[in-house]
């Protein structure tokens, strides 16, 4: 989906393309190579939503037009929100179905939620339940409005904004996390293999320590760099304004966040290789976000997350483009204190009690379960053998009063013997003559 300025200032190009760097030596390239479009997730759980309802909404003449026009204040504050009603009747309709989708999935996720935590989901009130998620109208789960727009916007620019700041915090938990891990690893050892253990992994942390200087982002040497190594041209004739038309791959006449981060590949690439076993993927894309957050920091004047040429050239004025500090990469400042760390420790140790009290509870259950149905086998056992008692007795009965015996439901049951002998009674000995019948006396006769 390739979206227009006026989406990139509302969403943070939350849907924008992610960008590649541009290979000038690529055999048989004359012109611009087209780089292909990649949905870059946003990170927010109304992502596939999000993005939906821009694709529809860009299908609008009238819409379309509005948004091109519009500023970052008008998306932001709502006004935009308001040409809705004027957008084309299928667009509405599509809109509509949308957010019944939406509903629906919010609603799956609500219940999942109940039946994780064992609470009573019958008579849920949706509508309630709904107003957690901030991005839509919960009172009209049916079709599409302005207020729902509304909503999206802004709900999207808030959760956008404490994205960075969330990612962060992931980040040293997961580092946390690691050092925890390790610490108990090495508890497990006994001291000849712990200290050549710690020896070992010391090895690997001065090895990844080991990599050529990093260049500031957004310095001078840093882009020079790019220019060379990626764009395949002298260093020599760098120009900021032919730089930064290059690296605008969906030409929209604005550097976004991912084609941005795509400028320091080859910094990343310094410090961070896949094949190793001391260098942590996680760790580089941590050092993607810093990297990125610096250059904005120092270009993005307005602070809407995009780069325009103007604040770029404007940037290559400054004195911090030709002599910047020397940058800092991961390994040289520490994520977390160790303040934090135990804090930590003593959040997993919670948890993992937490889950052992869950777990001893349900063997409970089913201890319990289990001795529910030995206690249901043995009395279907019990009742079984009264069954055939109260059957045994009953024939014992019946045999002594002289009656036949009484089938499985209390029928009488005649023994083919007896029959058989009635049978006979019936029947006439041999050799008896069997004399026909006397007329009845005194017929009319018939003249």
């Amino acid at each position: 989906m390739n979206l227009q300025p006026g989406w990139l200032l509302l969403l943070f190009v939350c849907a924008g393309v992610r960008s590649v760097p541009v290979d000038r030596n690529a055999a048989n390239q004359e012109a611009k190579a087209e780089v292909p479009e990649e949905n870059g997730d946003t990170g927010l759980y109304y992502d596939r939503y999000l993005r939906e309802v821009i694709e529809v909404l860009e299908t609008d003449p009238h819409f379309r037009e509005k948004l091109q026009t519009a500023n970052s204040e008008d998306i932001k504050n709502g006004r935009l929100s308001k040409e809705l009603d004027l957008v084309g009747h299928h667009v509405r309709t599509r809109l509509d179905e949308l957010k019944r989708q939406e509903v629906s999935r919010l609603r799956m996720l609500l219940k999942a939620k109940l039946d994780s935590t064992n609470t009573q989901s019958l008579q849920m009130d949706h509508a309630s339940l709904l107003k957690q998620f901030e991005h839509l109208d919960p009172h009209n789960q049916n079709t599409f409005e302005a207020k729902d727009l509304e909503l999206l916007i802004t709900t999207a620019t808030k959760d956008l904004e404490n994205y960075d700041a969330e990612r962060h915090e992931e980040f040293k938990r997961y580092e946390m996390l690691k050092e925890h891990e390790r610490r108990e690893y090495l508890k497990g050892l006994d001291q000849e293999k712990r200290e050549r253990e710690e020896k070992r992994l010391q090895e690997l942390k001065d090895r990844h320590r080991q990599h050529p200087k990093v260049n500031a982002p957004g310095s001078v040497a840093q882009l020079r760099e790019v220019w060379e190594e990626t764009d395949g041209l002298d260093p020599q004739e760098f120009n900021p304004k032919t730089f930064f038309k290059l690296h605008d791959t969906n030409e929209d006449g604005v550097l976004d966040e991912q084609e941005l981060e795509a400028l320091f590949t080859k910094e990343l690439e310094k410090v961070y290789d896949a094949k190793n076993e001391e260098d942590d993927m996680m760790e580089m894309e941590e050092e993607r976000l810093r990297m990125r957050e610096h250059v904005m920091k120092n270009v993005d004047a307005n602070k809407d997350r995009l780069v325009t040429l103007e604040e770029f050239l404007k940037s290559t004025e400054k004195k911090e483009f030709s002599n910047p500090k020397e940058w800092e990469t991961l390994e040289t400042r520490p994520v977390y204190t160790e303040e934090e760390l135990q804090r930590f420790e003593v959040e997993l140790l919670d948890r993992e009690e937490e889950l052992k009290r869950k777990a001893e509870n349900l063997r409970q259950q089913q201890e319990l379960l289990k001795e529910r149905g030995k206690a249901l086998e043995a009395q279907r056992k019990e009742y079984q053998q009264a069954v055939l008692e109260m059957s045994h007795r009953q024939k014992e009965q019946q045999a002594a009063d002289g009656q036949p015996p009484a089938g499985p439901n209390g029928e009488l049951q005649f023994q083919p013997e007896a029959q058989k002998v009635e049978d006979e009674a019936e029947r006439p000995a041999e050799g008896q003559n069997i004399l026909p019948a006397e007329p009845p006396q005194n017929l009319p006769s018939h003249t």
